[in-house]
C-alpha cells in the first residue's frame, strides 16, 4: 500500500490512540487487513470504531430493546429511520439524533447542522419531512455562556428549519448546572411517503455507478464523529473545524431533487452523507448490499484546494448524498441533479469483491473491507462494568417528613411558575416557524402532543418528546420508564393511540461504571415500559460522553434518554385539547394523589434537596389510566384533558386556566399533604374538565374502571385561581410571570 503526502511513515499504536482507537483494536485492524494500515486507512477505523458510529459501548443492551411493533415496517438499524404504517397506504418515518458536541463549541452552526442531517435521514427514505421537535438541555441561566449557548442554538434551529420550509410543532427546553459545559441538543424530524415508494441505505449490482450528489465537500466536519465520541475539556475549542457548516437553502434543493430521483425508479440506494461521510455512507451501503466499491477520490467536488485522501473521506459536509444507480440510467438521474443545480458526480462504481478501494489520482490510498467497519459487521461490541453509584442509595434515605410544609404555598406557586424548566418556552419556540406547510393543528388550540394533520384523510398524526432528566439520575430504571409512560400519557390526552419510539440517549463517559449503571438501567426502563404500552423502538441515538472535564474535574451531565414517540388519531375528531372551555365545567382528577414529592422541582429548586428518589409510579396503574381517558375521549364526555407532570397539580390547573382567561375554585384533599397535593409529581394523574350535563356518564365510566377520581372544583368565569377559598392570585398576573420568565432572563 503507497502511502500519501500526508504519511512520512506507517501508523503507531500511539497515533492510534491519538484518533481515538485503543491499543487493542489497533491490533484488531492489523489483523482485519493482515498488514499495519496506513494513515488514511486507520483514520477510516477510527471514525467508523467511534462510539458515534459504532455503538460499540451500546449495541448489546440496546438490542434488547423491543424492536418488532404493531404498525412497524423498518426495524429499528435497518434503515436511516424507522417506519411506521399510519393507514391508508402512507407511512411515517421518524428519528431523533443528537448533535451535542457541535453545540457546545459553535451552538449556532452545531444546532442548524443537526436539523439539516435529521432531516436528511427522512427524506433519503424517500419521506417529505411534515414536523420538526426538538428537546434542548442547557446549564444555569443566569450564566451568560449559558445564554450564549441558548441563544445560539434556538436561532441555528430556527434559522435552518424556517429556511427549509419544515414546522416545528413541539419540544421541550430544561435547566440544570449539570449542563453549564455540555448542552444537549436533540432534533427529531418525521416525515410522510407512500407504502412502496421508500428508497433504502443500500449498494449492490457490480459495475453499478456511484453518484456524490448536493453540496462539495470541504474541511469542516473532518473527524465529528471522533470529536463526538470524547468528554468537553478546555481544549474542545481548538476542534471548532470539526463542527459542519450548513445551508438550508441547498438543503431545501436536495429534498426536491432527491424525492424526485427516487421516484425515478433508477436509484439502488441512498444514504444521507452524515457522521463519517463518504466514509460512513460507502461502507454501510456496502456492507448491508455485501458487495464493495471503488471510490476515485480526486472526482469529488471539492471547495477547498489541495485536499488529501483523509480529509475527504472523513468531512462532513452537509447537504450531500451517495447514490448507487442502475447502470444504464445515468442521464435520468443527472436530469433530475441538474434540474435543481445541484452537483451529480460519478465518483465511483460497485464491486462484487466485498472491499472499498479509494483512488486518488491513480493511486490506490486505502484498501479495506467493508464489513469489518460497521455497526452489525466486524466493528468492536463492549460489554463495560458497571456499578452502583453512593449517591442512589443516599437518596433512598429522604422521607418527605424532612421537609417542613411551607406557610406561604402562593409564594411556592408563583417560583414554580417562574422557573424556567416549568415556565412558557415562548422566548423558543417564537424563533421557529410552526405554520410552514399547514399541517400544525396545535399552534391555537394546545394540547399535551402536537397534532400534525394528514391532509385528504380523516387522520392526524401525534408527537411528543420527553424526559425529566431529574428522575432518571434519581433512578434510571423509574426514570426512563417513566419518560415513556409520559410520552405515551401525552398522546393520549390528545385523542392519539401511541405507536412507536425514537430515543436520543445522552450519558457521560461509557467507561465510568457509574455512567454504564445508569445507561443499563434506562435501557431496562425503556424495554420495560416499550413492551407495556406496545411503542416498538424503531432506531435513535447513543450520544456518550456529554460530560465536561475543567480544572481536573468531571462532570457528567444527568442520564437523559430523551423519548420521541409517534402517535395516530384514526379519526381528529377525537382531537383532545388541555384548555379549560367553559365556566361552570366540573374539574376533576384522574387518577392517584399520594404524599409525595420525591424529585419535583418544587423540592430541588424551592426547598434545596437535590437528591431524592424517583416520584411514585406504578405501570400497571399508569396503562389503566392511559386505557380510561381512551375510553373517555371516544364517548365524548370531556372538555378537556391535561396529564398531571412537572410542577404538579398546581401548574397543570393553571395550563389549562390560561388559554381562555378562564379561572378555577378547587378544594385539596385534606389526607394529603397540600405541598404533595398541589406540587408533588406523582405520576399517572390527569386533569380533566366535564360538562355538568356528561357528569352521570363521566362517573359511570370511571366507576366501572376501578381507577380513583376525584372531583376538585369548577371551572369559573373569573380569572381568579382559587385554592382552599384563598385567591393564589390572578390568570393575567400569573400568566404574565410564566409566559416571560425565560424572555426576561434571556434580555440579561
Amino acid at each position: 500500500m503507497s502511502h500519501t503526502s500526508t504519511e512520512t511513515a506507517l501508523p503507531t499504536v500511539e497515533t492510534a490512540k491519538k484518533l481515538g482507537l485503543l491499543p487493542e483494536e489497533f491490533e484488531k485492524i492489523k489483523t482485519i487487513l493482515g498488514r499495519t494500515p496506513n494513515f488514511t486507512e486507520l483514520s477510516i477505523f477510527s471514525v467508523m470504531w467511534s462510539e458515534h458510529c459504532s455503538y460499540k459501548n451500546s449495541i448489546t443492551w440496546l438490542k434488547t430493546l423491543p424492536r418488532k411493533g404493531k404498525r412497524t415496517l423498518v426495524e429499528a438499524g435497518e434503515e436511516n429511520a424507522g417506519l411506521v404504517d399510519i393507514g391508508n397506504g402512507l407511512a411515517c418515518a421518524f428519528k431523533i439524533e443528537s448533535h451535542n458536541h457541535p453545540s457546545a463549541l459553535e451552538p449556532y452552526q452545531g444546532a442548524a447542522t443537526g436539523v439539516g442531517g435529521i432531516n436528511r435521514d427522512i427524506f433519503t427514505m424517500g419521506a417529505r419531512p411534515i414536523a420538526q421537535l426538538n428537546s434542548l438541555r442547557f446549564g444555569n441561566p443566569k450564566i451568560d455562556r449559558t445564554r450564549w449557548l441558548v441563544k445560539g442554538v434556538v436561532k441555528g434551529i430556527g434559522d435552518y428549519g424556517n429556511a427549509f420550509g419544515i414546522p416545528t410543532v413541539g419540544g421541550e427546553v430544561f435547566f440544570d448546572d449539570c449542563y453549564n459545559q455540555n448542552p444537549l441538543v436533540n432534533a427529531m424530524s418525521a416525515g410522510i411517503v407512500k407504502i412502496g415508494e421508500t428508497a433504502s441505505a443500500i449498494s449492490y449490482g457490480e459495475g453499478n455507478p456511484v453518484f456524490i450528489v448536493g453540496s462539495s465537500t470541504g474541511k469542516d466536519g473532518i473527524h465529528g464523529a471522533t470529536f463526538a465520541s470524547e468528554d468537553i475539556t478546555e481544549a474542545s475549542n481548538e476542534k471548532i473545524p470539526a463542527v459542519q457548516v450548513g445551508d438550508p437553502f441547498q438543503e431545501k434543493l436536495l429534498l426536491e431533487a432527491s424525492l424526485e430521483v427516487i421516484k425515478t425508479r433508477a436509484v439502488i440506494g441512498m444514504q444521507d452523507m452524515g457522521a463519517a461521510g463518504i466514509t460512513c455512507s460507502t461502507s454501510e451501503m456496502s456492507a448491508k448490499g455485501e458487495h464493495g466499491m471503488i471510490i476515485y477520490l480526486d472526482k469529488v467536488p471539492m471547495r477547498q484546494k489541495n485536499m488529501v485522501p483523509f480529509e475527504i473521506l472523513l468531512s462532513e459536509s452537509q447537504e450531500r448524498m451517495l447514490i448507487v444507480v442502475e447502470k444504464g440510467r445515468e442521464e435520468e438521474v443527472n436530469a433530475v441533479f441538474e434540474k435543481w443545480d445541484l452537483n451529480c458526480v460519478q465518483i465511483g462504481e460497485v464491486t462484487k469483491e466485498k472491499h472499498l478501494k479509494y483512488y486518488m489520482n491513480g493511486e490506490l490510498v486505502a484498501d479495506v473491507p467493508a464489513w469489518d467497519l460497521v455497526l452489525g459487521g466486524g466493528a468492536p461490541v463492549y460489554q463495560r462494568e458497571y456499578k452502583e453509584p453512593a449517591y442512589y442509595a443516599e437518596s433512598k434515605k429522604f422521607s418527605i417528613e424532612q421537609v417542613a410544609e411551607p406557610k406561604d404555598l402562593k409564594a411556592v406557586a408563583k417560583h414554580l411558575a417562574s422557573h424556567p424548566n416549568i415556565a412558557s418556552k415562548k422566548w423558543v419556540y417564537e424563533h421557529y416557524d410552526s405554520m410552514v406547510g399547514t399541517v400544525n393543528m396545535s399552534t391555537n388550540a394546545p394540547s399535551d402532543a402536537a397534532i400534525v394533520n394528514i391532509k385528504d384523510t380523516e387522520e392526524a398524526l401525534a408527537f411528543t418528546v420527553d424526559c425529566n432528566s431529574r428522575y432518571v439520575n434519581a433512578d434510571p430504571e423509574i426514570g426512563t420508564a417513566i419518560a415513556v409512560a409520559e410520552a405515551a400519557r401525552n398522546i393520549v390526552c390528545s385523542g392519539g393511540e401511541p405507536l412507536a419510539i425514537t430515543n436520543c440517549l445522552n450519558f457521560g463517559n461509557p467507561y465510568s461504571p457509574e455512567v454504564y449503571w445508569q445507561f443499563v438501567g434506562a435501557i431496562k426502563g425503556m424495554g420495560a415500559a416499550c413492551r407495556k404500552f406496545d411503542t416498538a423502538v424503531t432506531g435513535g441515538n447513543v450520544s456518550f460522553y456529554n460530560q465536561s472535564t475543567i480544572n481536573n474535574k468531571t462532570e457528567p451531565v444527568f442520564p437523559t434518554p430523551t423519548i420521541g414517540m409517534l402517535g395516530l388519531l384514526e379519526n381528529k375528531t377525537t382531537r383532545t385539547t388541555l384548555d379549560f372551555k367553559n365556566a361552570g365545567d366540573l374539574i376533576y382528577l384522574i387518577g392517584e394523589s399520594k404524599n409525595d414529592i420525591s424529585s419535583s422541582e418544587y423540592l430541588y429548586s424551592f426547598v434545596g434537596v437535590k437528591n431524592s428518589p424517583a416520584p411514585y409510579f406504578d405501570f400497571e396503574k399508569e396503562y389503566a389510566l392511559q386505557q380510561v381517558i381512551k375510553s373517555l375521549i371516544v364517548n365524548k364526555v370531556l372538555e378537556s384533558a391535561h396529564d398531571c407532570s412537572d410542577g404538579g397539580l398546581f401548574i397543570t390547573l393553571l395550563e389549562s386556566a390560561m388559554p381562555k382567561g378562564l379561572g378555577f375554585k378547587v378544594d385539596t384533599d385534606s389526607d394529603f399533604r397540600k405541598d404533595a397535593f398541589l406540587f408533588g409529581e406523582a405520576q399517572s394523574r390527569v386533569v380533566v374538565s366535564v360538562k355538568p350535563e356528561n357528569q352521570e356518564k363521566f362517573v359511570e365510566l370511571l366507576s366501572a374502571s376501578g381507577i380513583d377520581f376525584t372531583l376538585l372544583g369548577e371551572v369559573t368565569g373569573d380569572s381568579n385561581l382559587i385554592v382552599d377559598e384563598e385567591n393564589f392570585g390572578s390568570i393575567s398576573e400569573l400568566k404574565n410571570t410564566y409566559d416571560n420568565a425565560i424572555g426576561n432572563i434571556m434580555k440579561q
